[in-house]
């Protein structure tokens, strides 16, 4: 059980340390991170009763579960949106009016710790189901993945509240959309990918972690010292 929950959650707690750190000019409460953490968590569970709904909706309209349009709509408009959705809903439940959220980068920070609390919940499960062996792959792929929606997610959610702030509310509500349908893009294509028989789209998936994991680790840095207050 502890090596499990080790390689389950350590290295979601590892990225979400990088991530804390990052945030230089006002670090956030470890219990509001915790709360955060603790409801991606528990958000699997929404995501995973949403899931099943959706696949079930879908079958009723294309009866070949191994179409390309069956994988593209479950991995975008099932999967994608459902786990998204959740994250997006626990982080503007939790924060939006949060008065610790002061800075821009504070929005990367809530979002990554829901995403990660998700992910780390979420490779419990794959563990427990699929044995020890998976978590390596898990570490370096999915995990990170989800890290990555948590900051692009993030980063948008803190043009918005940047954007209340200056009382511009059409912007406002454009990165307010922006902060659910960027993530779900990326999740649905990483998902899409993954799941996909073609040798063609099993190398885009290998190419697209490597070039998503290096551009958003760069951009992530680039938030940091581009920090400003709301």
């Amino acid at each position: 059980m502890m090596m499990l929950l080790i390689l389950g959650v350590v290295p979601a707690l590892l990225l979400m340390g990088y991530v804390y750190r990052l945030d230089r000019i006002e670090p956030e409460p470890w219990g509001l991170l915790l709360k955060l953490f603790v409801y991606g968590g528990l958000t699997t569970f929404a995501a995973g009763i949403l899931e099943e709904i959706g696949v079930f909706a879908l079958s009723l309209f294309l009866d070949n579960p191994y179409s390309q349009a069956f994988l593209v709509l479950e991995n975008f408009l099932v999967v994608g949106l459902a786990e998204e959705g959740v994250k997006h809903y626990a982080l503007r439940k939790t924060t939006w009016y949060h008065s610790a959220f002061n800075y821009r980068f504070d929005g990367i920070v809530y979002s990554v710790a829901v995403a990660l609390g998700f992910a780390a919940f979420e490779n419990v499960m794959y563990i427990l189901n699929f044995g020890l062996g998976v978590a390596p792959v898990r570490a370096v792929t999915a995990i990170p993945m989800h890290a990555i929606c948590g900051i692009y997610m993030g980063h948008l959610y803190g043009q918005a509240k940047y954007h209340e702030a200056m009382r511009d509310w059409g912007a406002m509500t454009a990165y307010q959309w922006a902060s659910v349908i960027i993530p779900l893009l990326l999740h649905g294509f990483y998902d899409f990918a993954a799941s996909s028989d073609s040798p063609l789209l099993s190398g885009l998936f290998l190419l697209y972690v490597v070039v998503i994991d290096i551009v958003s680790f760069i951009l992530l840095k680039h938030y940091s010292k581009t920090d400003t207050n709301v």
